[in-house]
């Protein structure tokens, strides 16, 4: 069966529960959490698909990663995971819950990329300037690339704004070859 339905259903089935029982926020943190832990730290994988771990140390392993006080439902949810042998796709699952969270409260995640660092001031500019075109909450993030050179690039939903300096010499590089 195709893990990425398996992983969505279960998802959906989260977020339903977590509706039901007012903690979707929560939930919602919880499973942030554990997709930046799947990312940050690789061996989380290893261990979670070692069959020689018991399912209590899965458990409190996955619990753990989800910060120092997870939800009661996220909690249940590992079990249930643990339980049905679907430990292997809990980060698809994770992933899943963040995606349809979104979806269900119309949040958009925004990035602005600067060659040197912006003022708060600018940062919530350029947020409250996305939340008026999406008509949605943006979770923005910013970074800072030397390698732009100057000028900056904004990315939200599927929409990039490249006002770089790096890629306006590129064009004009292009244009004389």
């Amino acid at each position: 069966m195709d893990v990425g339905v398996i992983s969505v259903r279960y998802a959906r089935a989260l977020l339903k529960s977590a509706q039901a029982q007012k903690c979707e926020d929560a939930v919602y943190q919880d499973m942030n959490l554990l997709g930046e832990a799947y990312l940050k730290v690789p061996q989380l994988r290893e261990a979670i698909d070692n069959p020689m771990l018991s399912a209590s140390d899965k458990t409190k392993l996955l619990t753990t990663a989800m910060g120092d006080n997870p939800a009661e439902l996220s909690k249940e949810f590992v079990k249930l995971v643990i339980k049905e042998d679907r430990e292997n796709i809990m980060q698809l699952m994770a992933a899943s819950y963040v995606t349809l969270y979104r979806k269900d409260k119309n949040i958009i995640r925004g990035r602005l990329i600067t060659a040197v660092p912006v003022s708060d001031a600018t940062k919530a500019r350029m947020q409250k300037m996305v939340e008026t075109k999406t008509q949605g909450t943006v979770e923005f993030e910013s970074e800072t690339d030397e390698s732009i050179v100057g000028g900056f690039i904004l990315e939200y939903d599927t929409y990039r704004l490249d006002c770089s300096v790096k890629s306006k010499l590129n064009s004009i590089l292009n244009r004389l070859s």
